[in-house]
């Protein structure tokens, strides 16, 4: 059997080198070629628009609560979509168990994966699959603290924002206030968890040296930083989640203050 770390050294260059080959003029010259000759289709006159009714000012329907009671029932629906959302994946296969947030071997390996199952070695890709998940889920526990933090700090100002903004807006408050901490958080659980994985260490050796010649991406040279990374991604895809049905469905919201105005919000 091949040696694992000779094999994925050069697995890794050897598909990142192809990758970049690609002549992208190359591509558009023949898709300029192909086209030659072809009518261009009828362009019909636009249909004279009706006039768009009159947004309903959710602003306005703000106005029967008090900022107070804004910020308060706004604090009762994040903490709970971000202890939800943390609960969720810090149990066993919460990231592994979930296709929305599992977290794939990195491109430059994902290349490399069907050589090495040709190989007979695709275990050993399954268990880095798995011991990358595993550290994501040791981590996201560290998120908890700091997600309420940013909670109890929130201003009148970012509350409205959040009332009136979009699915995600109270998601990209938490990333904005957030991610640079969490990941403080989250690296030093992820190194310690995959301190022990022979493949982990096979690919950091090879992967910063691709990164140096631009065959693998900077921030994917480093597997604890991927790690991090996609496990954030996986945190906050949740909590847009769960913030998202709060929105669809108040009566999901915890605290009948929390019910009230989401009920408003949504024209119930």
């Amino acid at each position: 059997m091949p040696n694992l770390h000779r094999l994925l050294a050069v697995s890794l260059l050897a598909c990142s080198a192809q990758a970049s080959a690609l002549n992208l003029g190359d591509l558009l010259n023949k898709e300029q070629l192909g086209n030659i000759g072809k009518a261009a289709p009828p362009v019909s006159a636009p249909a004279a628009a009706s006039p768009a009714p009159a947004a309903k000012s959710q602003t306005s329907d703000l106005s029967m609560f008090s900022n107070k009671d804004q910020v308060a029932s706004l604090k009762q629906a994040l903490t709970q979509g971000a202890e939800t959302a943390v609960r969720n994946l810090a149990k066993e296969n919460g990231y592994l168990g979930n296709d929305k947030v599992r977290i794939p071997l990195p491109e430059s390996l994902q290349k490399a994966d069907n050589l090495l199952r040709k190989f007979g070695m695709g275990s050993y890709a399954d268990d880095l699959v798995t011991s990358m998940n595993r550290a994501a889920e040791a981590a996201v526990p560290e998120a908890k603290t700091l997600l309420i933090g940013a909670v109890k700090q929130m201003t009148v100002a970012d509350a409205k924002a959040i009332l009136t903004g979009g699915d995600d807006a109270a998601t990209q408050y938490f990333r904005k206030t957030t991610e640079t901490a969490l990941t403080g958080k989250f690296k030093p659980i992820v190194a310690k968890s995959m301190q022990k994985v022979k493949l982990a260490q096979t690919y950091d050796r090879f992967a910063g040296k691709g990164a140096q010649v631009g065959l693998v991406e900077e921030r994917d040279a480093k597997l604890d930083d991927y790690i991090t990374r996609k496990a954030l991604d996986g945190l906050f895809l949740m909590m847009a989640e769960q913030e998202k049905a709060i929105r669809a469905n108040p009566l999901e919201a915890t605290g009948n203050l929390a019910k009230k105005v989401f009920s408003v919000l949504r024209g119930q």
